[in-house]
């Protein structure tokens, strides 16, 4: 269990994927550039190659991303946040916005 305190320190903003890609000789690893309405678009790295045989259908999609990890290094890659997404044994989302949200917005 967390407290509200340290939960209220996890940054979650809407971003627009306007790229994607596959990370060579990975399995499970995309490259995405996503817009946070941000000087540059931000890269993240993530596990989800599985989902989505041809990456470009990502693009142009909202999605929810945490904002504020420290930077990691994911296979010569840097990533700037974190892709949020659900997952059964059956099925898999990413967790979008619904209407007309505009990036950069902050959970609340």
């Amino acid at each position: 269990m967390i407290n509200y305190d340290e939960f209220a320190k996890v940054e979650i903003k809407v971003g627009k994927i306007v790229s994607a890609e596959k990370i060579p000789d990975t399995d499970k690893l995309l490259k995405l550039m996503v817009d946070f309405a941000e000087e540059a678009p931000r890269q993240i790295v993530s596990g989800i190659a599985m989902h989505f045989p041809d990456p470009q259908v990502l693009v142009g999609k909202k999605a929810m991303f945490v904002t504020n990890l420290e930077p990691r290094t994911i296979k010569g890659h840097e990533s700037n946040g974190m892709l949020f997404a659900v997952s059964s044994e059956s099925a898999f989302s990413l967790l979008e916005p619904s209407g007309d949200i505009p990036v950069g917005t902050k959970a609340k």
